[in-house]
């Protein structure tokens, strides 16, 4: 049933954090700078939109972190355990993550963003604008523990 994909990252995370944190993600800045051999007409259009989608890889984990099993989130007792589809840390089978960073500017290749909970040096394997029209339809629902959990994860990092 699975199938092996070979795909090239086609940028890389510059500045920002440099390690990886579980919280306080909120106001910082960096850059994802697409693989010099692209042309400039590849982000044409792209500034017009306030938020991106990027995939990419948690670079920084080791295949061994993968956790194929229920378990409480970040290890907290008071959270249920849920299995490993219901996480989003780099402790799934392919190590990859998305997440929604605001746009600052284009200059060139480098796409300047905020709030990309990536570190420099991350390998990103796809970007693309946000759609409203493509987000969630309907109502969302969600237990109570990821608001509890990620209560501080878009704070302003303390600097």
């Amino acid at each position: 049933m699975t199938q092996p994909l070979d795909i090239k990252s086609v940028a890389a995370v510059v500045g920002g954090r440099f390690e990886p944190a579980d919280d306080f993600w909120g106001g910082i800045k960096s850059i994802i700078r697409l693989n010099p051999d692209f042309p400039v007409e590849t982000v044409q259009g792209l500034e017009e939109f306030s938020h991106l989608v990027v995939t990419w890889h948690f670079h920084k984990a080791s295949p061994d972190d993968v956790a194929l099993h229920a378990r409480s989130p970040r290890n907290n007792p008071a959270w249920p355990p849920t299995g490993t589809f219901v996480h989003r840390n780099h402790r799934r089978p392919n190590q990859l993550a998305t997440s929604f960073p605001g746009l600052l500017k284009i200059d060139g290749l480098d796409l300047h963003v905020t709030d990309l909970d990536a570190i420099d040096g991350t390998p990103i394997f796809d970007v693309s604008p946000y759609f409203p029209e493509m987000g969630p339809r309907g109502e969302v629902r969600a237990p109570r523990w990821p608001g509890e959990m990620l209560k501080h994860y878009w704070s302003e990092a303390n600097r």
